[in-house]
C-alpha cells in the first residue's frame, strides 16, 4: 500500500484507487499523463516495426480467447499497467493492414497527422452532435467537408455528412433518396412510415457492394426492392439495360451506379446513364466508397466524367485519404431532403443559429469529431499530394499485377484500370475446380510468410487472388518484395 500524504489519497498494490478529497484531481491527472506516455511509447514501437513484423496475425482464437478473455476483475489497476498488458497479451493478434504490403482489402494505412488527428478527437472528448457541445470541432467539420467538395469536385450546394463508415453513408443518402421520392409521390415516410407508401426500386449491377443491400433492408425497403441491371463486358451497366429496367418500372426508383467496383475498379459510364435515370424521374446514388477519389487525379479523372451529375455520393475517407478507420462521408444534392431525413429537434438541444449542427446531418446523436483527422489529412496532403497518393497507388497496383500475372503458373485475371485488379494461379491440365482450389491454396501460402496479405475472391464463376493498393506506405521496394514473396509460394 502506498499513501500520497499531500493529496491524502491511497492506492492498493493492486492499483485500487481510494478517494479522500478532491485534490486526488492532481494524482489521477499525472495517472493519466504516465498512461498516454506509455500508450504513444507502445504506438511508436508498432509503426516502427510495421514494415519488419509479419502482415498476418500470428496468433489464433483460442489462444487470444485465453489470453485476453476470462471475468472481470474485482480489483482495479493503474492505467499504465492497463495498457502494458492490453499491449502485450494482444500483441501477435493484430493484422498488419496499415503495412505497405497489406493488398487483400480496400484498406489505408493512417497518414502521421491523421492519426495524430485522432488521439486529440478523443482527448478533447467533444460530442460533436451539435455546435454547442463542440464549438471548434464543428467549425473543423463544416470545413473539412467543404474541402471535400472541392477536391472532388462535386457540387459545391451539397450538403455533406461524416458518417462511421461508407456503410452508414448509404444509410443517410437513401433516406434523403427515400425522403425525396415519397415526398413527390404525396407521402411524407418521417411522418406515416413504409407500410402502406408506394413501394421503392432499387436498381443497380451485380457488382454492387453488400453495405447497399443492408442499407435497404436498415431502411425498411428490403432486399427485393432490388433490380439488377444487365453489365457489359467491362462490369458496367448498361444503357439499354437500364432504360428497358426503368420501363418496366413506372413507381419511385434509386439507381444506384459503381465509382470504382471493389474486385476490379470499373467505373460506370455515368454521362450515358445519369441523364436516362433522371428522365424517368429516378434518384441517382454513386458508391464511390474509394473511387471517388480518383476525381483529385488529373490521370484518372476521367474514367469518373460525368459523376457529378448524380444526387448523392458516398465514400470512405479511411480507404483512399488514409484517414483512422470510422470515417464515411455522404454527400447529398438535395439539402433539404438530406436534413428532413437525418434532423431532430428537442427542448433541450441548445442550437447556435447560423451553426451547422452534425445531428442535422447524420443518424448518430451522440458523435465522435472524426472529420478532425480528415481536415489535418488534407492539411497535410494538400491537392497535390492527394493527387500523388492516387497515382502512386494505381501505379504500383499495375507493377503488382502485371508482376504477379508474369510469373510461371500465374494468370492475370483483370489488368488494373485503377488500384484494383485480380490474378489467379494455375496447373496446366488441371480442371477449374482444381485451379480454383491451387489459387487458394497459394494465397494461403503467401500469407503464411508474413511478407504480404491478400484475399481472395469468387469472379464470374472464377477462384481470383484480389490486389488491391491503397495505402499511403507503400513502396515500390514493397512491391518487388510481394512479388519475390509470390514467386518463393507458387515455387
Amino acid at each position: 500500500m502506498t499513501t500520497n500524504n499531500d493529496h491524502k489519497t491511497t492506492r492498493s498494490d493492486d492499483g485500487d484507487l481510494t478517494i479522500h478529497d478532491d485534490a486526488i484531481k492532481n494524482s489521477v491527472t499525472r495517472s493519466a499523463t504516465l498512461a498516454l506516455d506509455h500508450a504513444l511509447d507502445h504506438a511508436k514501437t508498432w509503426l516502427d516495426r510495421l514494415d519488419s513484423r509479419p502482415v498476418a496475425p500470428e496468433t489464433d482464437l483460442a489462444t487470444l480467447r485465453n489470453r485476453l478473455g476470462g471475468v472481470i476483475p474485482d480489483r482495479g489497476m493503474s492505467p499504465e499497467r492497463v495498457i502494458d498488458e492490453l499491449v502485450a497479451l494482444s500483441e501477435s493478434g493484430h493484422m498488419g493492414s496499415a503495412s505497405g504490403r497489406f493488398f487483400a482489402w480496400v484498406i489505408g494505412g493512417s497518414l502521421t497527422s491523421a492519426l495524430a488527428a485522432d488521439w486529440l478527437v478523443s482527448t478533447w472528448d467533444q460530442n460533436a452532435a451539435i455546435y454547442t457541445c463542440g464549438p471548434s470541432v464543428s467549425v473543423i467539420e463544416e470545413t473539412a467537408g467543404a474541402w471535400i467538395l472541392e477536391l472532388l469536385d462535386l457540387p459545391r450546394e451539397a450538403s455533406f455528412a461524416f458518417t462511421t463508415g461508407c456503410q452508414s453513408a448509404h444509410v443517410t443518402s437513401l433516406a434523403a433518396a427515400r425522403h425525396s421520392l415519397l415526398m413527390r409521390q404525396g407521402w411524407n415516410v418521417e411522418e406515416e412510415g413504409l407500410f402502406t407508401a408506394p413501394p421503392l426500386t432499387v436498381l443497380t449491377t451485380a457488382q454492387h457492394h453488400e453495405s447497399i443491400d443492408r442499407a435497404v433492408r436498415f431502411l425498411g425497403v428490403g432486399r427485393k426492392s432490388i433490380k439488377l441491371i444487365p453489365m457489359n463486358e467491362n462490369g458496367q451497366a448498361t444503357a439499354a439495360g437500364l432504360s428497358t429496367a426503368l420501363k418496366d418500372n413506372d413507381g419511385p426508383t434509386i439507381v444506384v451506379l459503381n465509382a470504382a467496383d471493389l474486385n476490379i475498379g470499373a467505373c460506370d459510364d455515368f454521362n450515358e446513364l445519369i441523364p436516362i435515370a433522371h428522365d424517368a424521374d429516378a434518384w441517382v446514388h454513386i458508391d464511390g466508397a474509394f473511387g471517388l477519389f480518383a476525381r483529385a487525379s488529373r490521370a484518372k479523372r476521367h474514367l469518373l466524367n460525368g459523376v457529378d451529375l448524380a444526387d448523392s455520393w458516398a465514400t470512405d475517407a479511411h480507404k483512399w485519404l488514409n484517414v483512422p478507420f470510422d470515417c464515411g462521408i455522404a454527400i447529398i444534392r438535395d439539402s433539404v431532403a438530406h436534413r428532413a431525413a437525418m434532423t431532430v429537434s428537442t427542448s433541450y438541444i441548445s442550437s447556435n443559429g447560423d451553426a451547422r449542427d452534425q445531428i442535422d446531418w447524420n443518424p448518430e446523436w451522440s458523435r465522435r469529431a472524426r472529420g478532425v483527422p480528415v481536415y489535418a489529412a488534407l492539411k497535410e496532403l494538400g491537392r497535390g499530394g492527394v493527387e500523388a497518393l492516387v497515382d502512386r497507388c494505381c501505379t504500383f497496383c499495375d507493377a503488382l499485377v502485371n508482376g504477379i500475372g508474369a510469373l510461371q503458373g500465374a494468370r492475370v485475371v483483370a489488368a488494373p484500370t485503377l488500384n484494383q485488379g485480380l490474378v489467379r494461379f494455375e496447373l496446366a491440365g488441371a480442371t477449374e475446380e482444381e485451379n480454383d482450389e491451387r489459387t487458394a491454396e497459394v494465397i494461403d501460402r503467401i500469407n503464411a510468410t508474413g511478407e504480404a496479405f491478400f484475399s481472395g475472391v469468387d469472379w464470374r464463376g472464377q477462384r481470383a487472388m484480389r490486389i488491391s493498393v491503397i495505402n499511403w506506405r507503400t513502396t515500390l521496394a514493397d512491391v518487388e518484395r510481394t512479388i519475390d514473396a509470390v514467386a518463393t509460394a507458387l515455387a
